[in-house]
């Protein structure tokens, strides 16, 4: 039997991305199901994420996966002989994960960057700098997050 794998996205999505990303990674082919509006929800979206009602959605043989890491982290463990994202050391998946909710964290500091005015914009603006910088502190002189591969902070962090 063939796998069915559809990814339920809207083109917009930092996370949607990312876990289209994971996707191509991993070589996994898959049928693109974009949202045509967020406020106008597909019939297909609310059924397959009644809890959120938010995109992405990755649909594996009929079963849902909703929010991106937790769809990354399935991609990784579903398809596993193709370039794995989580390094295989359980301290080092653990360093991963926690690097991927930081940056999960970080996106409402650059939504408020983006959409605030005067004195809020400048102190976003400033504590979306120290996020970045913490950041860099972390990847250092390394290609990828993952010292020599691209892994799963990678991932999590090249859409935003």
């Amino acid at each position: 039997m063939a796998e069915e794998v559809i990814l339920l996205d809207f083109w917009l999505s930092p996370f949607g991305t990312r876990v289209r990303i994971a996707l191509r990674e991993k070589g996994v082919e898959f049928d693109l199901r974009e949202e045509e509006s967020l406020s106008n929800k597909s019939p297909l979206l609310l059924k397959m994420n009644p809890v959120h009602k938010k995109i992405p959605v990755l649909i594996h043989n009929g079963k849902p996966v909703c929010e991106s890491l937790v769809i990354v982290q399935y991609i990784d463990e579903t398809w596993v002989r193709q370039s794995p994202l989580l390094p295989s050391d359980p301290y080092e998946r653990a360093r991963a994960r926690f690097w991927a909710d930081y940056v999960d964290k970080m996106y409402p500091v650059g939504r408020r960057v983006r959409l605030s005015k005067g004195e809020a914009q400048e102190a976003a603006k400033k504590e979306f700098i120290e996020c970045l910088k913490v950041l860099e502190g972390e990847l250092g002189d390394k290609a990828y997050f993952g010292d020599e591969r691209f892994g799963y902070m990678d991932v999590s962090l090249i859409p935003f």
